[in-house]
Formats: C-alpha cells, sequence, structure tokens
C-alpha cells in the first residue's frame, strides 16, 4: 500500500482516500465540522487546515488526496495560527448559549474552541443576532444565531435523504439556512440533521430543554421498528428513556436511522399508562361474570397458569414474537416441546409494503421475524386459523404479541377455554379474554438478541431498571452484573414496572410443572439456542459485539 507522513508518523492509505480520512483510519484526530464521511466534501469550514512540505499555502484535510511521498504537519505553528484564526471567526456572532444549549456536552464547537481556540476574543462589537426557535418541520427546531454554515444539513438531505428541503439564503454574516419555499424539512429521515449538525443549531422538538447530557446515561441497544435492526444508543435520565439515536455501523444502517424508529419504539416503556405494570389473572369467582383482571404476584401469577394449562397436553396453540429476542422465543419452543410434548407454535408477521424504502426501512416491521424463521417456528396458516375455528385448541399461550393482528376475532376463538399472555403493553383482546397476563420486560428492560432480514445477529442490553433489576442488585455483586450489561448506579433511581423477561417466566412456569429448563440468565439461553438451533458451539455475547454477528444467511 503507498504510505505518506503525517506528524512524522508513516502512514498507510488506500489510493483515492483524502488526507483526513487516511489519518482517521491510523487513529490520528484532524479537527473538521463540515465533513462527514458518509456525506460529499464541501470544505466550507476550514478548520481542518494543514501543512504540506512543499506547497506554497495551507490545505484543506478533507478534500486533498494523500499522495505517496507526502508529508503533512497537523500541529505545525502555521497550521495553529491558522486554527486560532478559524474559530475566532466561527465565535465572533456565536451566542453565549452554552448554559441553555441541548448540545452542551457533546458539541464541537465546545471541544474545538477549548482545543485549537486562543480562548480570548478581540471582538467587542455588538453580536449580530438571527432569529431563534425555528420549527422547520415537525421535529427539528432551529436557532439560526447558532448556526456554523458547515452544510451538513443541506447536503443529507440532497444526498442520503434525497428530499432537497434546505439551503443556504444570504450571503457574508446574514448567510442562514432555510427550507424551500412551500416546502419544511418533513423526510422519513429528517431529525438525522439534529445529530450531524456540530453545533446546537438544529436540535429535536422532543428532547429539547429535557436533560444536560452529563446527566444521562447512554446503552447500546438496537432499534425494534423493522426488521433492519439499526444500530441506536439509548439515552436515559432517571430511569425514563429521553432519546434514542443512531450507532454507527457501517454493515446495517451507517450513520443514520429513520424518524419513526427514533420516535415510536420507546415511548411506551416510560408510558405506565399502557404498560403492564405487574402480573394479573382473572379470579375464578369472576370469571363466568365477566370480572376483570387483577394485580397481583408473581408466585399467583404461575400457579394460576398451571391450573389452566394443565391436562392440555397438544391441545395448546403457541404463538410466539418477532417482537421478542432469540431468547424469549426459544425458551418459549423449548417450554411447548419439554413441558408439553407440541410442535404447535406459530408466529403473526408484520408486513407492511408501504413502510419500506431504498435507504433503511423494510416491510418486515418486526425486529425478529428472521430469528424465528431461522429457529423454524413458522407464520400463523390458514391451517392453523381453521384449527382454531374447529376447536382442535383449548387454551392460546402468546408472548409479546396481539392476536388480533392474525385477523383472529372471538368468533374465530369461541371454542378457546383459557389464554394465557406475556404483554408488555396493555391489549383490549387479553384484558377481556385472558386468564393470565405476565408483565414482560420492554426491549430497553432486558439482555437479549434480535436477528435482523440478513440474518445478522445483534445485541439489546438493559437502559433502564424494573423491580427485576432492583432485586438483582441485592443478590449478586455488580461485577457479575456488568458482564450481562448491567447498568450504571443512576438505574436503581425510579424503579417503577414489575416486570420479568419472557424466558425466565417461562423457566419458573417449567418449575412447576417439574422441568427444569437449566439456564439462569439470558447469555446461557443464547449459549444453548446457538447449539441447539444453530448448531453453534461455544457462543457468547462476547462472539456478538457490538456490531453483530451473520449466522444465518
Amino acid at each position: 500500500m503507498p504510505k505518506f507522513t503525517i506528524n512524522n508518523a508513516e502512514v498507510e492509505f488506500v489510493q483515492g482516500q483524502t488526507i483526513i480520512e487516511a489519518a482517521k483510519t491510523a487513529g490520528i484526530k484532524i479537527p473538521h465540522f463540515c465533513w462527514h464521511p458518509g456525506l460529499s466534501v464541501s470544505g466550507n469550514c476550514r478548520i481542518c487546515l494543514v501543512e504540506i512540505e512543499k506547497l506554497p499555502k495551507l490545505a484543506i484535510a478533507c478534500s486533498t488526496q494523500a499522495a505517496e511521498g507526502m508529508v503533512v504537519h497537523t500541529k505545525s505553528e502555521k497550521v495553529i495560527t491558522a486554527q486560532n484564526a478559524v474559530m475566532e471567526f466561527l465565535l465572533i456572532n456565536h451566542p453565549l448559549d452554552c448554559p441553555i444549549c441541548d448540545e452542551a456536552g457533546e458539541c464541537k464547537l465546545q471541544d474545538y474552541a477549548f482545543k485549537y481556540s486562543k480562548g480570548v476574543s478581540r471582538f467587542d462589537e455588538e453580536k449580530n443576532h438571527k432569529d431563534k426557535r425555528i420549527l422547520l418541520g415537525p421535529n427539528v427546531m432551529f436557532d439560526r444565531e447558532r448556526c456554523i454554515s458547515c452544510s451538513r444539513c443541506i447536503r443529507f438531505c440532497d444526498e442520503v435523504a434525497k428530499e432537497p428541503q434546505l439551503t443556504f439564503i444570504q450571503r457574508g454574516e446574514k448567510v442562514t439556512i432555510t427550507t424551500f419555499p412551500g416546502k419544511e424539512l418533513d423526510n422519513p429521515y429528517s431529525m438525522n440533521v439534529i445529530d450531524i449538525c456540530p453545533v446546537g443549531a438544529l436540535t429535536s422538538k422532543h428532547f429539547r430543554f429535557r436533560s444536560r447530557v452529563w446527566d444521562m446515561s447512554f446503552t447500546d441497544s438496537v432499534c425494534t421498528g423493522c426488521s433492519r435492526g439499526c444500530n441506536t444508543i439509548v439515552g436515559v435520565r432517571k430511569n425514563e428513556i429521553l432519546r434514542l439515536e443512531p450507532r454507527q455501523n457501517e454493515s446495517v444502517n451507517q450513520w443514520w436511522m429513520c424518524d419513526e424508529g427514533r420516535l415510536g419504539t420507546y415511548k411506551f416503556v416510560n408510558d405506565e399508562n399502557t404498560r403492564v405494570v405487574s402480573p394479573m389473572v382473572r379470579p375464578e369467582e369472576a370469571e363466568e361474570k365477566g370480572g376483570k383482571l387483577v394485580s397481583t404476584d408473581w408466585e399467583e401469577a404461575v400457579s394460576k397458569s398451571v391450573s389452566v394449562l394443565t391436562g392440555m397436553k397438544k391441545h395448546i396453540l403457541f404463538i410466539a414474537s418477532p417482537y421478542s429476542t432469540l431468547e424469549d422465543n426459544y425458551a418459549l419452543k423449548k417450554f411447548a416441546r419439554e413441558v408439553f410434548g407440541s410442535e404447535d407454535v406459530v408466529y403473526i408477521p408484520g408486513i407492511d409494503a408501504g413502510f419500506a424504502d431504498d435507504l433503511l426501512r423494510k416491510a418486515d416491521r418486526t425486529p425478529n421475524a428472521t430469528g424465528l424463521e431461522a429457529m423454524g417456528i413458522k407464520p400463523v396458516s390458514e391451517k392453523t386459523m381453521s384449527d382454531l375455528s374447529s376447536g382442535k385448541y383449548k387454551a392460546v399461550y402468546v408472548i409479546n404479541d396481539d392476536i388480533e393482528r392474525a385477523g383472529l376475532s372471538k368468533a374465530n376463538l369461541a371454542s378457546v377455554q383459557s389464554f394465557v399472555f406475556h404483554l408488555n403493553t396493555k391489549n383490549s383482546f387479553a384484558a377481556e379474554n385472558a386468564d393470565v397476563v405476565f408483565s414482560e420486560s420492554a426491549y430497553a428492560e432486558i439482555n437479549g438478541t434480535f436477528m435482523n432480514f440478513e440474518g445478522r445477529v445483534q445485541r439489546i442490553r438493559p437502559a433502564v431498571a424494573t423491580l427485576e433489576q432492583e432485586r438483582l442488585l441485592g443478590e449478586f455483586s455488580m461485577s457479575r452484573l456488568d458482564k450481562f450489561g448491567a447498568p450504571n448506579d443512576r438505574w436503581t433511581k425510579d424503579v417503577r414496572f414489575n416486570a420479568r423477561p419472557t424466558w425466565k417466566i417461562l423457566k419458573q412456569i417449567a418449575k412447576a410443572f417439574g422441568v427444569d429448563f437449566g439456564f439462569d440468565n439470558s447469555e446461557e439461553v443464547f449459549t444453548e439456542l446457538c447449539k441447539k438451533e444453530f448448531g453453534l458451539d461455544n457462543m457468547s455475547y462476547e462472539n456478538v459485539g457490538s456490531k453483530g454477528i451473520v449466522i444465518r444467511k
């Protein structure tokens, strides 16, 4: 490979790479505002100026290609002077908004003002004031005073979202960004401009002023909005999810995620009004009178489920969930087979052709249908529907799904005597017909894995706590919990929901039937399912890593 020298270190590069790209690959940081690896080069911020020997003037590293034998300096006196000058110009009219700006704590301008600026301003005139709190679209707010005209947002709309909705107007110190006449910033990926904005000019309407980032904890996870499985970062304060952001994974979602996944997949986790907050049973004296479900403890709920399932054997239909983890669905399959000798495990697909696009969004709106298929769990068929209507099944056992999605009605299910549900959100059918409802942990409260449409297995980790985590904190050492993605010490604040992972509930019920599943944590479930379902020995969460691993194609 060709080589060049940067700061007295010899660096290899790929032909066609720019200096900033080659330096980044070698672990050498060059400051930048306008450059982004997922966008075209604009070269308008000038903070990436470097000195190249034998060239008469400084060059911008973002657009200058590396060449064999080139000698580059990023910390010479000329470069430092230029960086100081660039920062001075950028800060002349920038407002002192840091104490109220959402970007504070993760702002490039803040960081670079500390690293590459003199820290003293010679400008003592009145700053040029611009409009603030401009709603560019339904999800994005714009503060013109903070904008440094890097053009990242414009290029993103043009090149990635393929929706040219933003442009520059005016010139000089009056330059600003606006939407085209008659348009607003409203496309399926509009909120990515918030992530790539290097300052606090573009902010989320939904997150605005809700928390300082240093008061939050951040957990790597996966979006559950479709079978793409975009990698995400879950931002939490006081045990409440405040925002989701994309996490870079060039094999899955690059640097982006859609607005639907960002806004539509986490709010239920926080909502005490829609969550199933504890196990519930229908009292025997109320069953014939149409009485309501009542909250109970885990022991009574397990006992009730054993009571309604005893003697059913092959008259139970088990409905798995493409919204639940591989671990939970494997536990259900194991439960059906080892406790009841049944292979009647199916799932309800979640196809929405209108949701799909050519960038990230997939028609399969579930995060794990591919994983269920890989484990031999098939979609609900006409035969299944016919068997339900004919009275073959006397009980239906459902995890994390709404069986009405399959087009089932009370008429189809008239012959079913008992229903057991695992739910994390309330379900009208379950409320009217269930004998037992177990409060299932949401995806942001558990360890586990999903398999995306490409057969890539990816990790989710607990970002918020339930009473189950609080109980575990009292039983195990923090070092043991950390192995399985345990939270930091901020987790135990504001614990609310009495929920458990489905695999753990199924293990408890199986034990009541005299069957020992033999695993004690989600990683042991994962290891067993990989061996028995995929023929892979000694698999662990460490094998999956932060970017996932393709195990089925």
